[in-house]
């Protein structure tokens, strides 16, 4: 099977990029393309040791790259607000900000330390929140900010009456709802900023369908084993069939976050059909990522939740 790897980056030296979700996967895959392009990248993880591994998988390809462990566990603000913060003091810019890491339908309901629904506190309320701690520092790099929300975001809604999924809890409904409140805040945020004049620009990817570690065994989210539904995309992974590969993954958030020719706004992920593999490129926003005045909703309705504001001064 061919190596799917084969996007373009151009020269990164000088810029400062902070990829969550680095210390494997497709966040790690990210990561390892920007050091290699000559970017800074900043890797906040949430286990260090783990994040100190991917540092030395990056050096191995990149003897020279330019790599900060940083501390993180966006179910928690007060962990959010912490890095925030200490990135703010220290002042230097950042010129690209990719929302990737997530945490995909726990076995049973489990909460955030802030007691948010897991899903949506993480995926979506943690990533809501370090943009906003950020906001300065983004605004002095020009950044790009592309947010990875996910296929599962084609169908589903926002639960409004139930945010939290404290009745009647579907682990993959609340998963779906999750995915699409990070496409909207991705979309929103680049309204916002043209609005304001904050000179950061937007846009949202997903990766299709590959065999991460989002289905398989973790042990720290009640799943003991591996699912069905990671053996099956691994199998046909292995075999170039239907799906694509943690490669391949990668390339849609890569293509959004540093190709010149990635718009403000737009969508970006696999172009075979159904859009679950292949390589990348723009495509159309699905049903539920259209919803601007939801998208304004949630905005205000995540200000309030995470205490997180996005100061237009």
């Amino acid at each position: 099977m061919p190596h799917d790897d084969n996007l373009t980056i151009d020269d990164l030296s000088g810029k400062r990029a902070v990829v969550t979700g680095a210390s494997d996967g497709i966040g790690l895959g990210i990561a390892t393309r920007l050091a290699g392009a000559g970017a800074d990248v900043v890797m906040p993880v949430r286990n260090a040791r783990k994040g100190e591994v991917a540092a030395a998988k990056i050096r191995e390809q990149h003897p020279d790259a330019k790599l900060t462990l940083e501390q993180l566990d966006l179910s928690s603000l007060a962990s959010v607000a912490a890095l925030g913060q200490k990135l703010c003091a220290e002042g230097a810019a950042i010129h690209v900000l990719v929302n990737n890491a997530g945490v995909m339908t726990p076995p049973d309901r489990q909460t955030t330390a802030d007691g948010f629904e897991l899903q949506f506190g993480t995926n979506h309320l943690g990533h809501f929140a370090l943009t906003a701690h950020l906001l300065p520092l983004l605004r002095a790099g020009r950044a790009r900010v592309t947010s990875q929300t996910s296929v599962a975001a084609r169908s589903g809604t926002i639960n409004w009456d139930d945010l939290n999924w404290e009745h009647s809890y579907d682990g993959m409904a609340a998963y779906r709802q999750s995915k699409i409140a990070v496409g909207l805040f991705g979309l929103e945020l680049s309204r916002r900023s043209a609005a304001a004049g904050w000179g950061i620009t937007s846009n949202i990817s997903h990766p299709g369908v590959a065999p991460t570690n989002l289905l398989a065994a973790r042990p720290e989210v009640g799943r003991a084993k591996d699912t069905v539904g990671v053996r099956l995309i691994r199998w046909f992974s292995a075999r170039g069939l239907l799906v694509g590969t943690v490669d391949s993954a990668k390339q849609p958030a890569l293509m959004a976050a540093t190709s010149a020719q990635a718009r403000d706004g737009a969508f970006y992920g696999p172009q075979w059909p159904g859009h679950v593999g292949g390589p990348p490129g723009e495509q159309k926003l699905w049903k539920p990522l259209r919803d601007n005045e939801g998208a304004a909703r949630l905005w205000t309705v995540s200000e309030k939740l995470t205490g997180a504001t996005f100061a237009s001064e």
